[in-house]
């Protein structure tokens, strides 16, 4: 029976995995009022006529909190790297020494914490909206596999009942995932 149902249990699991995998990954770009490399690292710079994300063009490090040094493995690639910088429109200055680049990030204000705090939650709404998608599925796949009678092997009511049971479990399991990640996030944001 448990091994019947297991393959849409595994693609759930699977695909809700990458769903909170993207979240976490847009949430790690939203300022925190700290230097974190995720603030820059997947900006586009126009290198050589391509759109290049920033961390395949330059060494990203942290030397003080509030303080990001851009190093390029290409020094020509600097003037592009800081005017990518300056157009995405994060409310930082780069300022060039002609090797690296230094960004200072400014403190937040209370209500611009408060936006980005409301931000990453109408993200992770977004996210869990996703999460549903996949169980909404993955539903669709075991009622289609249960009124298919050559699929192999056969889907009883009871397991696919069992497999619309386990799905729900997993589905609530990455929600909590989420939750734990708008939890910290938020936290960190809030803190001044």
């Amino acid at each position: 029976m448990a091994s019947s149902i297991q393959p849409f249990l595994d693609d759930a699991t699977q695909r809700m995995d990458k769903a909170v995998e993207h979240f976490a990954l847009e949430i790690r770009g939203i300022r925190t009022g700290r230097a974190n490399p995720g603030l820059i690292e997947n900006l586009r710079v126009d290198y050589y006529g391509t759109k290049t994300p920033l961390n395949q063009m330059a060494v990203i490090n942290v030397p003080e909190p509030r303080q990001l040094v851009v190093k390029p493995y290409d020094v020509s690639a600097l003037k592009d790297i800081e005017r990518a910088v300056q157009m995405a429109d994060l409310g930082m200055n780069p300022v060039s020494d002609g090797k690296t680049l230094r960004i200072t990030i400014p403190p937040l204000s209370e209500e611009q914490r408060k936006k980005l705090a409301a931000r990453v939650r109408t993200m992770s709404e977004e996210a869990k909206v996703a999460l549903r998608n996949v169980r909404r599925d993955m539903i669709k796949h075991v009622e289609t596999a249960q009124a298919d009678k050559k699929h192999v092997p056969v889907l009883t009511e009871d397991d696919a009942k069992t497999a619309k049971d386990k799905v729900q479990d997993v589905l609530k399991l990455h929600e909590k995932k989420v939750d734990d990640a708008v939890a910290a996030k938020s936290k960190e944001i809030m803190e001044v």
